[in-house]
């Protein structure tokens, strides 16, 4: 089985909104919604659990219902960093996942992201047991040491962007986390970068420019964009 955890438990504060950023509504919906469905209607994927903070549980639960996500099995509460949610989230599916099985991570504010992107995801996963959605880097990158000046570009061919979604085996990730636990570590960014510092070599799978996160006002501007091109898209391959 293919669980997919999706984290919903940031606040969205350098989007200056007065809700979550993951429920402002695009298109009559809230973002989180599109996210949920890329995933709903992926028929790899089993069951979905939503990680968001404990105050937006029965507002999330209301969305679910409405709009007919049959494998939304769960709403976790989240923690005070994004490491305790994701955590939360993995602990949920202990005795409903066996080692075995597979858990996909991906944030709510990556709302497009491709069926193509989540199958190649699943392929490298079950070659190396963990995968990491990743692009090239086009653009000239500079290591600076005070953020105003730098003195050395960095080599772009040896360095890579990793986004979400993530996917692993469910017995390495949990027993990553356990060891996090266990070492009194909560602050990793994300699973893999936890991964990386237990020794654990990240493979990667296809990415997408277009899986965008949503962070500012012009991430916003942009998912419209985005979603106003793929429809486009979709019209013409429909003629």
């Amino acid at each position: 089985m293919i669980s997919v955890i999706i984290l919903a438990g940031g606040i969205g504060s350098r989007v200056k909104s007065a809700i979550p950023k993951q429920y402002i509504e695009i298109n009559d919906c809230p973002i989180i919604v599109h996210t949920i469905r890329n995933f709903e209607e992926n028929p790899n994927i089993g069951n979905i659990v939503i990680v968001c903070l404990e105050q937006w549980v029965s507002y999330t639960q209301q969305i679910v219902e409405k709009y007919g996500f049959t494998k939304v099995k769960d709403i976790v509460v989240g923690g005070e960093t994004g490491h305790i949610s994701t955590r939360n989230g993995v602990y949920s599916l202990a005795g409903k996942l066996s080692d075995d099985d597979y858990v996909i991570i991906h944030d709510a504010a990556r709302p497009i992201v491709s069926q193509s992107v989540i199958n190649d995801l699943i392929d490298v996963a079950k070659l190396h047991d963990n995968a990491c959605s990743a692009i090239s880097c086009y653009e000239t990158v500079l290591l600076t040491e005070n953020r105003t000046s730098g003195k050395e570009q960095i080599d772009r061919n040896r360095i890579i962007r990793v986004q979400t979604p993530q996917c692993y085996k469910y017995g390495l990730i949990k027993s990553l986390y356990e060891k996090a636990d266990r070492d009194d570590l909560h602050d990793f960014v994300y699973s893999n970068t936890m991964a990386l510092h237990y020794g654990v070599e990240i493979f990667f799978s296809k990415g997408s420019n277009s899986n965008i996160k949503i962070t500012t006002k012009e991430d916003i501007v942009l998912f419209k964009a985005l979603l106003y091109y793929l429809d486009c898209l979709e019209s013409e391959d429909g003629k």
